[in-house]
């Protein structure tokens, strides 16, 4: 009985993290990315680069990743940017929206 409950107890752990690798879209491909630059929408610099392809986020302050790549591999993944898992990355990575960092 002792040894169930603490098997239950070490494993919480684990579901939470493969919860946040997959991301808060419920799908797989909204798991982990290295994004080279994440910040809010509304900061300057971020809202440059948007609006140069052609994406209007004025309005919303919303955390965005650009220039992102998945990561398939789980520790020692190599990120020099910042890991996020992100609700929309429709656009193939080059614009990930709705952002949230992660530690992996």
């Amino acid at each position: 009985m002792v040894f169930s409950r603490a098997l239950i107890l070490a494993a919480l752990p684990l579901l939470a993290v493969a919860t946040a690798i997959q991301g808060r879209g419920g799908e797989p491909s909204s798991g982990a990315t290295c994004c080279s630059t994440f910040g809010e929408s509304s900061d300057p610099a971020i809202a440059s680069q948007l609006g140069l392809l052609g994406i209007i986020l004025s309005g919303l302050n919303v955390l965005v990743g650009l220039d992102c790549s998945p990561i398939t591999v789980i520790g020692g993944s190599g990120c020099s940017g910042t890991t996020v898992t992100c609700t929309d990355n429709s656009k193939g990575g080059l614009v990930d929206i709705g952002c949230v960092p992660i530690t992996l």
